[in-house]
């Protein structure tokens, strides 16, 4: 069945039990994925990857998987990214089959009206299909204000503007931002908290401008020399180390779905037009080239060890420059060797 804006909150976080798919499509996949985590934080299942190459080669596969029990016990849900064509039959079988243990959750991006796929799904009573797109205005502000709920913070709609344009209305990065906010002042669901501009001017996504981008983009870029320069540049016992982090998280936020769609067929230049407004005209360039450098496994492992060092770097006493300078010339090498 086809959820609209005012359904999808309940479907997801009061998961049915008759639900054997969740496909959460459309141009924000971004929202997709946060969709899918927060399934899969109601449901307090792990998630178990299927690969859509896989489902096509053994379409009976994923009734298979969707039907087994897990062997460390516990609940799990089957993530399927990115959703392709590939796995219409399995889909297919497993509304067929019995009902099942595990329900799948498909992340796909913009699905055409003649999708297989689509069509299966919004038909199916066993389904739940939603479209994400990014939010604008005031819906951009309640996206804020109702993730910051669940991290325990109270947002009001000033601070809630403030945060949606830093991210770009973006709720994977604004889930980031709030998150790492709620750390920052000890607030939790049980423990709420106000979030006030003080704390965004310390940890924020726009609290740095300028040479943090520059940095990230060096270090992706594989530029050794230049990126030595400006870390050589930061001042000692500076505060740029965590905006320099954020600042490549962001990077690495709008890089991995768009490299995912190149990995699936689309054509690099069909995946840099549709970033539009995201990638400015002089950064047009050097992203391309930044596509066309990572796999969407490596800008994952890189994605791992930013979060790892920028946890590292909010409990410290001082943000550590040369932490962050190891971290960035580790980048540099890898790209240069891809």
């Amino acid at each position: 069945m086809k959820a609209t804006k005012g359904s999808i909150g309940r479907a997801i976080d009061q998961p049915a039990s008759a639900i054997r798919l969740y496909l959460l499509h459309g141009p924000d996949e971004g929202q997709s994925r946060a969709l899918g985590a927060r399934l899969l934080e109601a449901l307090g299942a792990t998630k178990f990857i299927v690969a859509a190459g896989a489902v096509k080669s053994d379409p009976a596969m994923l009734v298979d998987e969707a039907g087994a029990l897990s062997l460390f016990g516990g609940k799990r849900a089957l993530w399927i990214e990115p959703a392709t064509k590939d796995i219409e039959e399995g889909v297919a079988a497993l509304f067929e089959g019995p009902a099942p243990e595990s329900p799948v959750v498909a992340i796909a991006g913009t699905l055409p009206k003649s999708s297989a796929l689509l069509k299966l799904a919004e038909s199916s009573p066993q389904a739940v299909a939603f479209a994400s797109y990014a939010p604008e205005g005031r819906d951009a502000e309640r996206m804020v204000t109702d993730l910051g709920r669940r991290f325990g913070l109270k947002v009001s709609p000033p601070v809630a503007a403030r945060l949606a344009e830093s991210c770009g209305n973006d709720q994977a990065i604004a889930a980031q931002e709030l998150q790492k906010l709620a750390l920052f002042i000890d607030a939790s669901p049980q423990t709420p908290k106000e979030l006030d501009g003080g704390a965004i001017d310390a940890v924020g996504a726009d609290s740095a401008e300028g040479n943090v981008q520059r940095l990230a983009d060096l270090a992706l870029a594989g530029q050794m020399d230049q990126l030595a320069d400006e870390l050589a540049r930061m001042p000692v016992g500076g505060s740029e180390a965590i905006p320099a982090v954020r600042s490549l998280h962001r990077r690495l936020l709008m890089l991995a779905p768009a490299r995912a769609r190149i990995e699936r067929g689309e054509p690099v230049d069909a995946v840099m037009t549709s970033l539009g407004r995201a990638v400015n005209f002089k950064e047009q360039g050097k992203v391309r080239r930044m596509l066309e450098t990572w796999s969407a496994d490596n800008l994952a492992t890189v994605a791992q060890r930013a979060g790892e060092l920028e946890r590292s770097l909010i409990f410290s006493p001082a943000p550590d420059r040369e932490a962050l300078g190891e971290e960035l010339l580790a980048i540099a090498r890898k790209a240069r060797r891809l």
